[in-house]
């Protein structure tokens, strides 16, 4: 049965009846005799659909037609009006309100169903399309439009969201020179929800940072905060996430990071790559969790990469899923090559069982260049904003 609903309004009861036993059989179906009976269906649940005689006693159908248009909420339910035969007045009347379809008494069943199905199709590919574009709008603004530089280091960054893909997110920033703040993170879920959480979830991170890096550079001590903020407020108190935070100081060589059970770094060089091991309890689980900072130096010609699940969930055409030894293997290979991070998505890609990706992906390569010991940095705080306007996937090297 299809999870659609359907709410039949129709004052003669034999005919009501039948219409919900027929209409039955493929969609959840509710009735109401009257515009008035059906104001208060649709309180209690907006149906996918509307069937509506046009005279009926007390609130007819185009009483009932112009009271949902009025509200937002209800203004886009797909409307079919059962009319006479000879009402063709009535019919343009509708037309001029907004009307989807109308059915003629009286009328066959197989053609009011074949009408209803086509008006759900046209009404879900228009669905899917508006959800498809709000969801790219919020893509690009959860990805940054440059990346972080300093002398001596090289860094590579690919995203790639799919239309009814999750809540992945990627954002930097410099609060004093020298010192840069990076943030990998998924919300779980899918589609349009996620992608909204995600956008809703950052703005609380970086509010956090601006707040605690006046007290503190520690990336423990700002995942706890966000853990809080996050458990302590009602819209987003039900959200789980996977939070990276790196701080790196080019400087100092060295990368301190707090993982909330985000997929583990790969550290990788010439002698090979690595799993970086430490992974605390994913954000919205527990208020009291404890996160850990961990440091690493990162020696000439390393390299740290951070990454999305979507990447290690991709099915190759063994029928097997990547995960992290397959990610060791791709940065391996790609480890020294002029883009690595282009490297590994299409070389994964190549050897994947579908021609695309089945989930949102991103990733990040941070290097240390081999021929360069000494970086400068800027003199100026710099924040990458993702809600200023433009902001957009990157693909590049810098």
């Amino acid at each position: 049965m299809s999870q659609h609903s359907i709410l039949v309004v129709e004052d003669e009861h034999t005919l009501r009846r039948l219409l919900e036993y027929r209409l039955g059989k493929q969609y959840k179906v509710s009735t109401a005799a009257n515009g008035e009976e059906a104001i208060e269906r649709i309180s209690e649940e907006l149906p996918n659909l509307i069937i509506s005689d046009i005279m009926m006693p007390k609130m007819d159908g185009f009483a009932l037609q112009a009271a949902l248009q009025e509200r937002q909420e209800t203004r886009a339910i797909p409307f079919i009006f059962l009319t006479a035969k000879a009402d063709e007045a009535s019919r343009l009347k509708g037309r001029r309100t907004g009307v989807d379809d109308y059915i003629t008494k009286p009328f066959d069943i197989d053609q009011l169903l074949s009408r209803v199905e086509r008006l759900l199709e046209r009404t879900a590919i228009f669905q899917n399309q508006l959800d498809a574009k709000i969801g790219q709008d919020f893509s690009q603004k959860l990805m940054p439009k440059n990346l972080p530089l300093a002398d001596g280091y090289r860094t590579f960054f690919h995203s790639a969201p799919k239309e009814h893909g999750g809540g992945d997110l990627f954002d930097w920033s410099e609060p004093k020179p020298g010192t840069f703040f990076i943030t990998i993170g998924d919300v779980m879920g899918k589609g349009l929800q996620a992608k909204f959480y995600a956008f809703s979830f950052l703005g609380y991170v970086r509010s956090t940072l601006h707040t605690l890096l006046r007290t503190t550079t520690s990336p423990a001590e700002v995942m706890t905060r966000v853990n809080q903020v996050l458990m302590d407020d009602p819209p987003l108190e039900d959200t789980f996430a996977s939070l990276l935070l790196l701080k790196w100081e080019p400087a100092r060589n060295l990368v301190t990071y707090a993982n909330a059970g985000h997929c583990r770094p790969v550290m990788v060089g010439p002698r090979g790559a690595e799993i970086v091991q430490h992974s605390d309890m994913i954000l919205g689980l527990d208020p009291s969790a404890e996160f850990k900072d961990t440091s690493l130096v990162l020696q000439p010609g390393t390299s740290l990469i951070t990454y999305t699940d979507g990447l290690l969930e991709q099915e190759l055409k063994s029928g097997e899923q990547l995960g992290e030894e397959g990610i060791l293997k791709y940065a391996a290979t790609a480890y020294g090559k002029p883009d690595p991070v282009h490297t590994i998505i299409n070389n994964v890609l190549a050897d994947s069982s579908k021609s695309e990706y089945g989930d949102d992906i991103l990733m990040f390569w941070l290097e240390r260049e081999a021929s360069r010991d000494r970086e400068s940095v800027s003199q100026n705080p710099r924040w990458f904003s993702p809600f200023s306007e433009g902001a957009g996937s990157t693909n590049r090297g810098l």
